[in-house]
């Protein structure tokens, strides 16, 4: 489904992350993991079309996507929920998840489908469909940045940092969604420093150190490994 082929991406002089290979399959959930600064953001923003690689390929469903513009790359249906949730906070709940499906505007039934499906995943917004998204708790702005992604309906989410700042149950909740969407048939790809919670929904990860990927394999190799454990999950 995603094929990212030895792309390396600079910021001047500086390489930010170097020939990066990764390959998403149709129905997957498959995480990034490394410290901040590792490349996995980097590595998201070239996905999304934010950051153009300065060499290798990334191909979305066979078609080479990495000289198109973000706007056409979310309607082939690749869509990031960005680190930080980039909500618009003065806006309603209900306002934010309608600029989510701002590519669909002129289907208004899928549109009303959309914003049932978030509704239905997550009770709580329909509760505050008309509060400002900056009075929100910092789980239920989570929950928003991820409806809000769901409403231009993506074959393949991307999630960064979904569980930076949260307490520990609510990121437990935060997964089980997660893992809720990939059943329903969007494919994830997660970027996370979590690596507990993220091995144990993902199918298989990749391992990000100084711009580079350092190691891969499916969640159980990863689990297993001390290297892995000793820096990630704290075993």
């Amino acid at each position: 489904m995603l094929k990212v082929q030895n792309i390396s991406v600079k910021y001047g002089s500086y390489t930010a992350i170097h020939d990066v290979n990764i390959d998403v399959s149709r129905g997957e959930i498959v995480v990034l993991l490394g410290s901040n600064g590792a490349g996995k953001s980097t590595t998201f923003r070239s996905i999304s079309g934010l950051n153009k690689p300065c060499n290798g390929d990334i191909l979305f469903d066979g078609e080479l996507i990495h000289k198109w513009s973000p706007d056409r790359i979310v309607r082939s249906g690749i869509v990031q929920c960005a680190e930080g949730r980039k909500l618009f906070s003065a806006m309603s709940v209900y306002e934010n998840l309608k600029m989510g499906g701002y590519v669909h505007r002129s289907k208004k039934a899928e549109i009303k489908k959309s914003l049932e499906h978030v509704f239905t995943l997550f009770p709580i917004l329909k509760e505050k469909r008309n509060d400002a998204a900056g009075s929100l708790s910092g789980g239920q702005q989570q929950m928003l940045a991820i409806g809000r992604a769901l409403m231009s309906q993506p074959k393949l989410m991307m999630l960064d940092e979904p569980s930076v700042g949260l307490a520990p149950l609510i990121v437990e909740q935060m997964f089980e969604v997660i893992q809720q969407i990939n059943q329903e048939g969007t494919t994830i790809l997660l970027a996370e420093q979590n690596a507990n919670a993220a091995l144990k929904i993902a199918d298989k990860g990749y391992v990000f150190e100084n711009g580079s990927i350092v190691m891969q394999g499916t969640s159980e190799e990863l689990f297993a490994d001390d290297g892995v454990r000793k820096a990630y999950i704290g075993a």
